[in-house]
C-alpha cells in the first residue's frame, strides 16, 4: 500500500484488511481512537511496535512513559510536531 492510499483509507469506516499491526495502530489513532491503537500495539515486543507505542504516550501527554518506550525503541524523544513524527512513523510501517 502507498503512503497517499492509507491516508485515504482514514475515511472508511473500517481499516484495509492488508494492514499489518503497526499501520493498523496508527490507521485508529488517524481516526481519534487512542485506546484502540494503544490495545492493538501495547503487546508487541520490538523496536517498531515500540516506537509507536513511544509516540501514542508522547501523544497522550506522559513524557514518561513515552520517554521509556521511546528508548526501548532505541530512539530520542522528536523534537517535531506529532503530525511529523505520526507520518514518518506511518511511512515507514506501511511497507512492511
Amino acid at each position: 500500500m502507498l503512503f497517499n492510499e492509507f491516508i485515504k483509507s482514514i475515511a472508511d469506516a473500517n481499516p484495509p484488511e492488508a494492514l499489518n499491526s503497526y499501520a493498523r495502530s496508527l490507521w485508529y489513532d488517524a481516526k481519534g481512537d487512542w485506546e484502540t491503537a494503544h490495545t492493538i500495539i501495547q503487546d508487541a515486543e520490538n523496536k517498531t511496535a515500540a516506537w509507536i507505542h513511544a509516540y501514542l504516550h508522547r501523544k497522550e501527554g506522559d513524557a514518561g512513559n513515552a520517554g521509556y518506550w521511546y528508548s526501548r525503541a532505541g530512539k530520542k524523544m522528536p523534537a517535531t510536531s506529532l503530525e511529523q513524527e505520526w507520518e514518518e512513523i506511518a511511512r515507514a510501517v506501511i511497507a512492511m
